[in-house]
């Protein structure tokens, strides 16, 4: 399957993914959140390789989900431009954890407004590996993520690989970078790094940029 977008209309809001191989993900420390530990809305900013802004994103969920079901909370995740139109629509519906509900695996949907569909990102399940299927429109497998298979640590970088379907070759990735012992310790705000091909489908960038919020989400959130 060919994933370049080549000639391929660029849907309204993604033309910059088009010219990039790499976003940073920083998440807004917040600190009512630290002092009282009540979990408030996440934000984020998303920036290109040089630090410039590109995007701002915004988590809507209610109060009770986010302090009762943590971090296998329902949400919606709006992603916004400069102009702080909406350009990506994230859904994560309520699921268990997945060592608890074997038949409920976690998932992400990523839709452009008004209600588009581009793709979804689906957990693996597995008892001792971290890996998801990245699917089009059409569910249809296009990439597939593993992450370390002896299980995710909190000291140091953390990286999920970004792979082809036949897992023949890696394609990218997506880090969660150590932000230092204060921060990790007292906060759950993330730091990301993703690497994708130059040439990847923009709507497929969006995809992937979907999947590092549900990783964030299922395994740093605390």
């Amino acid at each position: 399957m060919n994933m370049s977008q080549g000639a391929v209309h660029i849907p309204p809001g993604l033309e910059y993914l088009s010219m990039i191989n790499q976003l940073l993900i920083h998440q807004k420390s917040e600190y009512l959140e630290a002092f009282t530990g009540i979990e408030t809305r996440n934000k984020y900013h998303i920036k290109n390789n040089l630090g410039q802004h590109i995007y701002y994103a915004r988590e809507e969920s209610d109060w009770f989900t986010r302090n009762y079901c943590g971090p296998t909370r329902p949400f919606h995740l709006r992603i916004f431009d400069s102009h702080k139109h909406e350009v990506i629509h994230l859904y994560r519906p309520l699921a268990g954890d997945n060592y608890n509900y074997s038949c409920s695996v976690q998932r992400i949907e990523v839709t452009l407004p008004p209600g588009h569909l581009v793709g979804t990102v689906e957990q693996d399940w597995s008892f001792h590996s971290q890996g998801f299927s990245v699917k089009n429109a059409n569910g249809e497998f296009v990439l597939r993520i593993q992450g370390p298979c002896s299980g995710v640590s909190g000291w140091g970088d953390v990286n999920f690989d970004i792979i082809s379907v036949d897992g023949s070759a890696k394609l990218g990735s997506i880090t969660k970078q150590w932000s230092g012992f204060a921060r990790e310790a007292f906060t759950d705000a993330d730091d990301f790094r993703i690497n994708f091909p130059m040439d990847l489908d923009v709507q497929i960038k969006a995809v992937v940029l979907g999947a590092c919020f549900l990783i964030d989400m299922m395994y740093f959130e605390r």
